[in-house]
């Protein structure tokens, strides 16, 4: 090893913290080298440790931090990992490891948990969704020799830090939950000023699960936090806490998570009984299917992406007066780029509606359409998307059944997926 700790920076396109994690990283005496996602990737042995920073990787289409997951420098990553190596993802960092199962770290490495839409609720009524960012207080949920990044720190104590993100919401199984805090992986949570963890917004900015904040894998060697220790001096001991544990040869615990998480099976569409159904499409070029498209091409599997929006509208009155109102107030799609359209019916084609299974979104429309626009005779409105997958070749439901396992149009953790056709 060499006598300053090397430590790879990894920046995916999209990333923007680099400088900051650079710099935090200096401070504390480590040697930090920026890392491109599309070098070498067996170059990272060379390194003890690796930061992956902050950002929006591939513009988080499809969803946080999924396609960056898939790159091929993840497989080395998870290598070194296993090595024991420190393995830091800080935002969309956090959102990459976890969608590559490096977090919560199951024996099988599935996807265990889910970083998703944030959720911000205060007296029963949607205060925001979406972007957000604010300083927040992170309370130490473990022991400091737990985890490699806590070494500097006291358990119970909480440093305050800022946060930056539309999709840090963390969503765990119950079961897998209460085997995680048992296991303290659950390192850090968010909490007020006076060090409560209170389930409610200001206080828990997202609406995570047990006001998470920052959890790791089972050896402790691997945490994915969704708050910016780089962004201040004041998250320093996070960094100084990786020299450490790099400095005492990567001690890792012997925890191990396990957890029988079913396979999710899409079962097929059924619209609610007397709704209308709008299929949003787009008159400009959708950025975001094209990526998704690429990610999968780059992967071995040839099949064509496009996407749509969809609306399921219920109503109580005369239907198309209402939706005539609902049409107006340009609340669920954009005229001046998007128009109604029909779902993509050639053979060759298969459509999945994918949907939130707690649809922020939905529901803050809904408010506004109902309060705002006053609109009462709207009863119920779900928000998805569709994602309709033309196969080129081979076996027409083997091809879909591989693509569908990247998991790159849905996380089964946090989202519905229903065949439409």
């Amino acid at each position: 090893m060499n006598s300053v700790a090397q430590i790879a920076i990894i920046q995916f396109p999209g990333s923007n913290t680099e400088r900051e994690t650079l710099m935090a990283c200096r401070r504390v005496g480590l040697n930090p080298v920026e890392f491109l996602w599309n070098e070498s990737a067996e170059s990272l042995s060379d390194f003890d440790g690796y930061v992956i920073v902050g950002g929006f990787s591939y513009e988080d289409r499809s969803r946080a931090g999924v396609i960056a997951a898939l790159d091929p420098i993840m497989k080395q990553i998870k290598v070194e990992a296993d090595k024991g190596k420190p393995v830091l993802g800080i935002c969309n960092g956090a959102q990459i490891l976890v969608e590559s199962g490096l977090v919560p770290g199951l024996n099988d490495g599935r996807v265990g948990m889910a970083l998703t839409d944030n959720k911000r609720v205060k007296g029963g009524h949607v205060v925001g969704i979406g972007y957000y960012n604010t300083w927040s207080n992170l309370k130490m949920s473990a022991p400091p020799i737990r985890c490699a990044f806590t070494r500097h720190l006291k358990t119970d104590n909480f440093i305050n830090i800022p946060l930056a993100h539309g999709e840090g919401r963390f969503i765990i199984p119950d079961e897998l939950l209460e085997k995680m805090i048992m296991n303290d992986q659950t390192v850090f949570r968010y909490c007020d000023n006076d060090g409560n963890v209170v389930d409610e917004f200001p206080t828990n900015p997202n609406g995570s699960m047990h006001n998470l904040a920052a959890v790791c894998n089972p050896k402790g060697n691997v945490m994915a936090m969704m708050p910016h220790p780089e962004r201040t001096e004041k998250g320093d001991a996070i960094f100084s806490s990786m020299k450490e544990f790099i400095e005492k040869n990567n001690p890792v615990t012997d925890h191990t998570l396990s957890f029988e998480r079913p396979h999710y099976n899409v079962g097929n569409y059924t619209p609610t009984p007397n709704a209308t159904e709008w299929i949003i499409d787009m008159i400009i070029t959708d950025n975001e299917a094209a990526s998704v498209h690429n990610a999968l091409d780059h992967l071995g599997h040839d099949v064509t992406i496009t996407r749509q929006n969809h609306w399921e509208i219920s109503t109580d009155g005369n239907r198309n007066d209402i939706l005539k109102k609902i049409d107006a107030t340009g609340e669920l799609y954009n005229s001046n780029k998007e128009f109604i359209s029909d779902i993509q019916t050639d053979e060759n084609i298969a459509s999945f509606l994918v949907r939130q299974k707690e649809d922020m979104h939905g529901r803050a429309k809904f408010e506004s359409l109902t309060e705002r626009f006053e609109i009462t005779e709207l009863a119920e409105l779900k928000r998805g998307v569709i994602w309709n997958v033309t196969v080129n070749g081979g076996n027409f439901e083997v091809v879909l059944e591989n693509m569908l396992n990247t998991h790159i149009l849905y996380n089964p953790l946090s989202h519905e997926c229903y065949r439409i056709k």
